[in-house]
Order: C-alpha cells, then structure tokens, then sequence
C-alpha cells in the first residue's frame, strides 16, 4: 500500500509539473501580447491599465508555476512526524520512537529536515539559505538517518547558530523527482511557530500534513494552528492521527450535524464536554434516532471540536471524491481532512489532488480574467475605431455643408437688408439724440488740462476735443445699431450655430495640441462676429471726419481774430448734435454692409482653408486607426483569444477531466460531434471535436469560442459549457479542441425531411427569429444561419448553433464566409452589417414554408458557387 501511495503521488505530481509548464507558457505568451499591446503606441494609459494583470495576481501566478512543491510536515512531535514521511517514501528514513521510550519524546528535540532529490544519497548540514556547514554527515551506508544528526544538541553554546541548520537528505527517490521537496518541520518547543512556518515554506507551493499524536492538542499546539490560520486563512491542512481513535459508526449526515453544532461555538478555544455534546445530539434528534452513549467517544470528539474550533473545515470520510458542481464564479475550495489513523492514510491522494487542482484552477482563473479583459476591450475599442472611420468623414462632410448654407444666408440678408439698416439707423439716431447730448455734456476730456473756465488753449486741444466728443458719439451708436442688429440674425444661431459648433469641436479635439490646429473654429467665430458686430469707429467714421474737419476749419476761421472759446456743456452738446445730422444714413448703412460681406468673404476662406488642413489631419490619422484596426482584428485578439482558450481548457479538464466520447451524432466541415453522457454535471452533452490545421484556424475557433462564452445565455441560442484540448490527438502533433456543449434532438434538416406541421414550422420560425435578435443585441452576425445549423430539442423548440462565422459586426473584416445559398448579395462586395443574417433567415423561412429541403428551380440550374454567387448578383 505505501508503495502504491508514492507511486500514486508522484503521478500527481508529475501531471501537476507538466500543466505548470504548460501554464507558464501562456503566462509567458500573455504578457508578451500585453507588452506588443502596449508597445502600439494606440491605446491609452488607462486601457493599458486596465488589460494588464495586477501585482498581486502576477505574483501568484509566479509562485504556482516557478516554484518547487513542498510537502510541509507539522505535528505534535518529532516521532509522529518521522512516521509520516516513512509512509509517504515507504521505507524507514527517520527513526521512530520505540514503545519503550514513551517519557524520551518529551525532551527530544530534532531540527529542520529538507529532503530533496539527488542523483547519490547524501546528508548534510546547512544554514537557512546559507551554505553547507558538513559535506558528508555519515560516511557509510546507511537506511535510516542516524538520531544524532537529528537532534539539536544543547552543549552548543558557542555555537547557538548550528541548533538552527536544517538537515539536507538528498534521495534519488521518485517521490521527488518532480520539483518535490520535503520539508519536515524543527521539534523546538520553544520557537516561534510563524517563524518556523515561513523558514518552512520559503520559495515552495506548501502542501501541509500536521501529525496527531496524543488524544487532543495542547494549549501551544492549539496557538500554533491558530497562528497557522492567521498566516495563511485558505491553507488547508490534511490532519493524521499516528494512534487509531476509537472507532464509531456514524452516517455521513450524523458527522455533518456533529460537526455544525460544533462549529456554532464562536470561541476558537471552547470546547465541549461530553455532556454537553451529546444534550445537544439528544436535544436535536428523535429519541429513536439516538446513539448509546457507549458508541460515542469523547476523545474523538474533542479532536473535532478543537479543529473546527480553531476554524479548520474538517471533512470527516475522506475515501470518497465529493462531487464537483461546476461554478464558473465561484472559486474553487478544497477542505482539509483529517485521517483517523494510519490506515487510513491513503486518503491523503485526494487530498493532494484537490490541493493541487486548487492551485491550477486559482492560476488559471486569474490569467482567464486578464485575456477576458483584455478581448472585451479589444471589442470596445474595435466599435470605437469603426464608428470614428464612419463618423468622422460625415462630420467633416456636415461643417462644410451647414458652414456654407450659414455663408450663404448671411450674405443674403446682408444685400436684401441694406434699406432695412437705414432706417434701423435713422431711428437710432432719432431715439438717441436727447441721450447723447446729455451724455456727451458731462463727458470728461482724456489727455487734457483744461482751466477751471474752459477756455481753449490752441486750436490742436480745440481739434482734440472735437474729435473725442465725435468718437463718443460713434461708438455709442455702433453700439446700439449693433445691438439692433442681432435680432435679424438671430434665428441664424438656432439653425446654424450649435450643432455645427460642437461638430467642429468634436473634430479639433484630437489635434488642441497641435498649433494651428483650431482656426476653422476661429474662423467661424469670425463668421459670426461679423453679422453680430458693426465697427463704425473704423469703417464709416472716415468719411464722416472728412465732413466734420471742414466745417470745424471754417468755424476756426471764424473764430480765429475773436475771444478765446470755451469748452462748456452747451459747446459739447452743440457738436454732438451737429455731429449726429451730418451722417448720411445711406452711406452708413451701405458702410456697414460692406463691412460685413467683406468679413463674411475673409472667414469664409478661412474657414475653407482650415476645414482642408483639418481633414488632410483626420485623414492621416484614419489611416493609422485602419491599420490598428487590422492589428487588433489580425494579430492582438487572436493571440490573446487563443491564450484563454487553452488557459479555459486547462481549467476544465483539471476539474472536470476528459469527456468521454459516445457515437458519432453529426460532422460538418470543420469537425465531428459526438454524444457524451455526461461532463462537469451535465448531462447529456454533445462534443464538438475540432482539429484546427494552421494558425489561422485555431483564431477562429478562439474568437468563437470566446464570443460564445462571453454572451449571457439565452433559450434560443446552445450554450457552451466547457472547452479541453487533447494534446494527445494525432499523437501529439495536432491537438484536438473539445468543445462541449448542450445535445438536443435533431437540426433541423432532418426534422423538415422527416415532417413537421405548419404550426410547428412556424414556431421554429419565431425561435429563430429571437435568436437572431439576441445576437444582434450583443452586436454579433452570425453570418452563417442555415437548416443544419439550428438544432430542435424533445419539443420541437429552435436554438442557434455554431457561432463559428460569428463576429461582432466592428470585428468584422469584409472576408466572403457562409453556405453560398443562404450568402446575401452583399457579400460579395465584402461591406456588409447584421442585414446579411435577416436574408439568410429569409432563405430558411423559405424552407419552412415549402415543408422540405428542396433547392428551388433557379438555385439548381447553377453547377458551381461562381455561378450560383452571379446568379445571385444578377438578382
């Protein structure tokens, strides 16, 4: 038996080495795509962020697959300990206390032992990650270490380093072939257990054995478990008892009730009496269903109460595999066990099958979710990249054509208006006469240090209050024609303005870093500025101070030989209001349209000029996405859908294993389904066997498999339950991929060559017709439904089947796929939507109208797929 049992666990640990390697291979091939990924230059930091793995996640995953396993053995004493690892090798390595020595155990104390393989049997001493102290301990053969290298000799007080080496045994032992150490934990009763533990399980995978000796644990003991617990909360332990515990017949739901009534008690150190215990059993179940109290052992009970006590799940029959429900969600947990005694010691295999498939499942999980992140994503940006190609040309195309009609509409109403401004300034300066004198009576000179009287000066300060007293009056009034003026425009803004605006921002986002990059929105705000703002200060005011300098010369003349002027209100009134008759009001308003057409025409090309620059940018910038586009459609998706294929399969086939395939129940083109009576649960199943030729295959398969996966379920679309790759097919040069997946009755083929009433037909019409809109809901097309591909179940209810053309419709690359006479017109030019799946619906509907599965006349006069596809171009 003890032979069997290494066998068994090098098995274990064998096929455990060998998925590590496999998983540090996608490991590897991920984050060199992740890398490639980044290295594009395409997407952003928070993208970026996002796909990549986490720290914590990484470190995991480095530690399952690059460091060594390592059974850590824990116990009560350093004889229960040496039993154990006698059992797991099958021959007598360390000593055992002999029945006549039972007072010895108390006081001995071994140190550290580190068994590890090695082509000859040596043993030695060394210091933790140190060097190696003694070469050779034992010179002659030997079968079991000698109790002196073992112990920890107390004479060592110059020495207290050497009580803390750890005994190195190096075995040519198949047991630890594998990358398997050995690691028997130090007997100091004195020690600190965390210390101890984490010098144990220092750059190993721990699976941990803790050695039962006594009839109940320690005070210390029960410490050290708990510090266990607290180092390492999800660390199962597989507990072994060296002496039998008294026997006792109990149902597996008696045991599950004893142990939920002890793990009631909150306190990880209450334990129960006897007494108590079983009041609590005869309290809960009938009088008819209570054990005597001879078969019930209190020691054994004890050891259970401290257990779960301490926060151990302990599973009470160990020589049964529990059953496996699958829970994609979940993670997966392992319970530790306890052995009752030594003969019962086998049991450990599941134990350690369990414990390692919990390390693959977690490592794989882990690398699942960041390839599933990163497709998702990979998805999202294609939509993104599709929209922006679509988009963008339309956009460009759309400010050109509401800028024109903006142009347009306002030279219009600048020549149809010239009348209107006339009169509009006529009024103006009607409504405005009594305002301006006033305001021009109490304005106050810039520049000028007139008397307390106001005389003048000379006739440079006479000319320089004329003119600040006309350029008040100016821009007074440009103010309020302009003001004026805004409402015959307004409309233009509610038709023009907005939408057209947050168009040209949209499109000058990209590029706000680039200098020059905004003046199409300059020159569009100067497009507007010029119907909304009139500058009579530079425009009209020349023509009217040529009037003014004349008069204001002769007046100079008049006054030249006479008294001094003064520079008082009624003089500033008379020349504001003198000011305000000489303007020509035609000659204004035809100032103010010139101005306004010659602004209009300057932005205008502007505008056109900066709209070209504009465009040539996006173009370039297009360009660059296309080919982006096709990276993530060509290259990053595939590798990244592939790595999570084999990390998905990886996963199912250690919990679940291989399905066992029954008879063949279809073949298409690109592989065979066979039924399977049962896999993870489910039951029946079909088993879709795939054997991608080349890489290009095996992308497809990949994004089928993830798109598949990835959509929610859906009554009328076959599920995918699970995926595993037999790299043993075709020994060993072309691996099979399993895709396992719901079995229904018949397709639906053969269900119309059989019959089907037309009630029925039509039902199967409304199944499919909701699974396709379920798929176009998660932006997929199908691109291939056909007869054979929508299966009927026992009811004759429709579901879609093989999504292996499927593809979101931003994913898609124009390529020509599908069964030629259920293929759309379109495509064939390769541009085409989720509309090419609406008239593959409309070729079966065809069929479940005529009731069989006869080609029409003009589909079987074409020979060959070329004539069929021009038949089909000709309509």
């Amino acid at each position: 038996m003890t032979k069997n049992l290494s066998c068994e666990l090098t098995k274990l640990f064998s096929e455990f080495n060998k998925n590590c390697k496999y998983l540090k291979r996608l490991f590897k091939e991920t984050k060199y795509s992740q890398d490639e990924i980044e290295k594009s230059g395409y997407f952003d930091n928070c993208q970026l962020f996002k796909i990549k793995i986490p720290s914590k996640d990484e470190d995991i995953l480095q530690n399952i697959t690059d460091q060594c396993l390592g059974i850590i053995i824990l116990g009560q004493n350093c004889w229960a300990k040496a039993s154990v690892v006698n059992e797991l090798f099958g021959q007598s390595l360390l000593p055992t206390l002999p029945p006549n020595h039972d007072t010895e155990e108390e006081y001995c104390s071994w140190r550290m032992v580190r068994l590890s393989y090695g082509g000859q049997t040596k043993i030695s001493l060394a210091l933790s990650n140190s060097y190696e102290l003694v070469e050779n301990l034992v010179e002659q053969p030997w079968h079991t270490v000698p109790r002196a290298n073992l112990e920890v000799r107390k004479d060592h007080k110059e020495d207290p380093e050497l009580n803390t080496a750890v005994l190195e045994i190096r075995l040519n032992h198949h047991l630890l072939r594998n990358d398997v150490q050995v690691l028997v934990s130090p007997s100091n009763h004195n020690s600190e257990f965390s210390q101890m533990y984490n010098r144990c399980i220092d750059g190993l995978t721990p699976i941990v054995i803790y050695c039962i000796k006594d009839n109940s644990l320690t005070e210390k003991e029960q410490d050290d478990l708990m510090a266990l617990k607290n180092i390492a909360p999800n660390q199962q332990v597989f507990f072994v008892c060296s002496r039998p515990l008294p026997t006792c017949e109990l149902t597996e739901s008696e045991q599950h009730d004893r142990g939920t009534v002890v793990s009631c008690y909150s306190h990880p150190l209450q334990l129960l009496s006897y007494q108590e215990f079983s009041h609590i059993e005869h309290y809960q179940k009938p009088h008819n269903q209570r054990e005597p109290e001879s078969q019930i052992s209190n020691t054994k009970f004890s050891i259970y109460q401290q257990l779960y006590g301490l926060g151990f799940s302990v599973l009470c029959q160990t020589n049964q595999k529990k059953s496996i429900q699958r829970q994609r969600s979940e993670p997966y947990e392992v319970d530790s066990e306890l052995s009752e005694s030594f003969e019962k010691f086998p049991s450990i295999l599941l134990f350690v099958q369990c414990v390692l498939q919990s390390f693959l499942v977690k490592a794989c999980t882990l690398l699942n979710e960041a390839q599933n992140r990163c497709l998702r994503m990979f998805i999202l940006t294609a939509f993104d990249m599709t929209r922006d190609m679509v988009i963008t040309p339309k956009r460009l195309e759309y400010i050109c054509q509401r800028e024109t009609e903006l142009y347009s509409s306002l030279m219009t109403i600048v020549n149809k208006k010239q009348e209107e401004i006339r009169q509009l300034i006529v009024s103006t300066i009607t409504g405005m006469k009594n305002d301006l004198s006033e305001e021009a009576a109490n304005y106050q000179f810039q520049g000028l240090n007139l008397p307390e009287k106001g005389e003048l000066l000379s006739l440079q300060d006479l000319q320089i209050c004329t003119i600040q007293i006309q350029n008040l009056v100016l821009s007074r009034l440009s103010n309020e024609i302009a003001g004026k003026l805004i409402g015959s425009v307004d409309c233009l803004r509610e038709s023009f303005v907005g939408t057209l605006v947050r168009c040209l921002s949209n499109l000058e986002e990209a590029f706000s870093e680039i200098e020059g990059s905004v003046a199409a929105s300059s020159a569009l705000k100067q497009i507007l500025n010029a119907a909304y703002q009139v500058d009579l200060t530079v425009k009209t005011s020349a023509s009217v101070l040529t009037i003014f300098l004349q008069k204001i010369k002769q007046l100079l003349q008049n006054l030249f030989w006479k008294l001094p002027l003064r520079i008082d209100e009624a003089w500033k009134r008379k020349v504001a209001v003198d000011m305000l008759a000489s303007l020509n009001e035609s000659r204004l308003a035809s100032s103010i349209c010139t101005q306004i057409q010659d602004q209009l025409k300057a932005s205008h090309e502007q505008f056109a000029t900066s709209v070209q620059r504009l465009e040539s940018m996006h173009s370039a910038r297009l360009k660059y996405t296309k080919e982006q586009r096709l990276k993530v459609r060509k290259m990053y998706a595939p590798k990244i859908a592939r790595c999570a294929l084999e990390s998905t399969s990886l996963r199912d086939v250690v919990l679940f294993g291989m399905p066992k395939l029954g008879r063949e129940i279809g073949r298409g083109q690109f592989g065979v389904v066979y039924s399977c009576e049962s896999w993870a649960g489910f039951t029946p199943c079909a088993v879709k066997s795939v054997v991608p030729p080349d890489d290009k295959h095996w992308n497809d398969l990949s994004m089928e498999f993830f798109y598949t996966r990835s959509i929610a379920e859906h009554e009328r679309v076959v599920q995918i339950q699970g995926s595993v790759i037999d790299h043993s097919y075709g020994g060993g040069n072309t691996p099979a991929v399993l895709l396992i997946m719901e079995r229904l009755q018949r397709d639906l083929h053969s269900a119309i060559k059989a019959g089907l009433d037309f009630n029925t037909r039509l039902k199967i019409a409304l199944d499919v017709i909701q699974g396709i809109r379920f798929l176009h809901s998660q932006g997929l097309v199908h691109r291939d439904i056909k007869l054979k591909n929508v299966l009927l179940d026992k009811k004759n209810r429709a579901k879609i089947t093989d999504l292996g053309f499927c593809k979101p419709e931003a994913m898609m690359s124009g390529s020509i796929v599908g069964t030629p006479i259920h293929m759309a017109p379109e495509l064939f030019s390769g541009h085409y939507d989720n509309s090419v799946d609406v008239y593959a619906f409309g070729i079966l509907f065809w069929y479940l109208c005529a009731g069989h599965v006869q080609l029409p006349y003009a589909y079987e006069q074409c020979q060959t797929k070329d004539q069929l596809w021009n038949c089909v171009r000709k309509g």
